[in-house]
C-alpha cells in the first residue's frame, strides 16, 4: 500500500472513530437529559399508598404516605438525587402504628421549585410544617445521604419538634466533602442534564459550606439518634460516623449500627435494619 493510500485509509478510520465518539457522547448526553430518579409504582402499590401535597415556602411539596393517617409520624427525607419513591420498600412494609411520610424534597420529584434549593436551612425549613405532634409524640425524622444533614438541621433548629433521628449513610463531616472533576464537568454541561442531576450537582457544590455552618449547632440536637452506616459505602465514607459521635454531644442517646457489608443504598438494601431503627425510637 503506497503512502497516499495509507494516509487516506487512516483519515477514513479517524473520521469513523470521531463519528462513533460523537454519537456515543450525544447518546450519553441525551440519556443524561432525560434520566429520572423516581421509581414507577405499579397499580397495586399505588393502591396501598397515599399521594399528597403540602404547601411550603419553597413551593408545593409532593408526599407519599403509608400507615394510619392519624398515627405518630415518621418523616422520610431522601438523598441527592432522589425522590419519595426511594423509600418504597419501607413504605410497603411500614412498622405498625406509625404513619410513614416520604417527601419529594424541593427541586426533586413532583415538588417545587424546578430549580435547586441548595441551602440545608431552606430545605429543612420547607419540611417544618410536616413536623406534627400526634398522640403526644413528635415525628421521627429519617434522612439518607444528603437527607441526613437536612434532618440534623431540622433537629438543631427545632429540637422541641423532633422526637428522634435515624441517619442513614449520612454526609455529615465537612472535611470529607470534595468537589470532584465530574462535578466540574456537570457544571459545564448543566443545561444538558436532567433536572434531578442538575439540582443534585448544585446541592453537592454547596454542601461543604453548609455542613461547616451546621457544625456549631449540632450540640442543640437533643433527641435520641440512631446512626446506620455501611463499611462498604464508596460514596459517603464510614468516617462520618466518628464525626457524629464527636459532634452530637447533646443527644439524649446515640446508637451506631455498623453494617460490615453495607453499601450506600440503605433504603433499598437494608430496609429491615432501617425499620428496626425506627421501631427502637418509636417505643411500645
Amino acid at each position: 500500500m503506497n503512502r497516499a493510500a495509507k494516509s487516506s485509509r487512516l483519515a477514513v478510520v479517524r473520521r469513523v472513530l470521531l463519528l462513533g465518539l460523537g454519537l456515543a457522547l450525544a447518546g450519553g448526553l441525551a440519556l443524561l437529559s432525560c434520566v429520572s430518579f423516581e421509581r414507577e409504582l405499579t397499580p397495586a402499590q399505588s393502591a396501598l399508598l397515599r399521594r399528597g401535597e403540602q404547601p411550603a415556602a419553597t413551593g408545593v411539596l409532593s408526599t407519599l404516605a403509608a400507615g394510619p393517617a392519624d398515627a405518630p409520624r415518621v418523616l422520610l427525607v431522601h438523598g441527592t438525587p432522589g425522590a419519595a419513591t426511594d423509600w418504597l420498600d419501607l413504605l410497603l412494609s411500614a412498622p405498625p402504628g406509625l404513619e410513614l411520610l416520604a417527601v419529594d424534597r424541593p427541586g426533586f420529584g413532583r415538588s417545587q421549585p424546578a430549580g435547586a434549593v441548595t441551602a440545608l436551612s431552606a430545605q429543612s425549613a420547607a419540611l417544618v410544617p410536616l413536623l406534627v405532634q400526634r398522640g403526644g409524640r413528635w415525628p421521627i425524622v429519617v434522612g439518607h445521604s444528603l437527607g441526613a444533614p437536612i434532618a440534623l438541621r431540622l433537629a438543631a433548629d427545632h429540637p422541641e419538634r423532633v422526637g428522634g433521628l435515624v441517619l442513614l449513610a449520612g454526609a455529615l463531616d465537612p472535611a470529607l466533602e470534595e468537589w470532584q472533576w465530574f462535578n466540574r464537568v456537570a457544571v459545564a454541561i448543566g443545561p444538558l442534564l436532567s433536572r434531578p442531576l442538575r439540582n443534585s450537582n448544585a446541592e453537592i457544590r454547596a454542601l461543604r459550606r453548609d455542613l461547616e455552618a451546621l457544625a456549631p449547632d449540632l450540640a442543640r440536637v437533643s433527641c435520641p439518634v440512631v446512626v446506620v452506616h455501611g463499611r462498604q459505602d464508596s460514596l459517603v465514607p464510614f468516617d462520618n460516623v466518628d464525626y457524629a459521635r464527636r459532634m452530637l454531644t447533646g443527644a439524649a442517646d446515640l446508637r451506631v449500627v455498623e453494617l460490615p457489608e453495607g453499601d450506600h443504598f440503605l433504603p433499598w438494601n437494608a430496609a429491615d435494619v432501617v425499620r428496626e431503627a425506627i421501631a427502637s425510637l418509636a417505643g411500645p
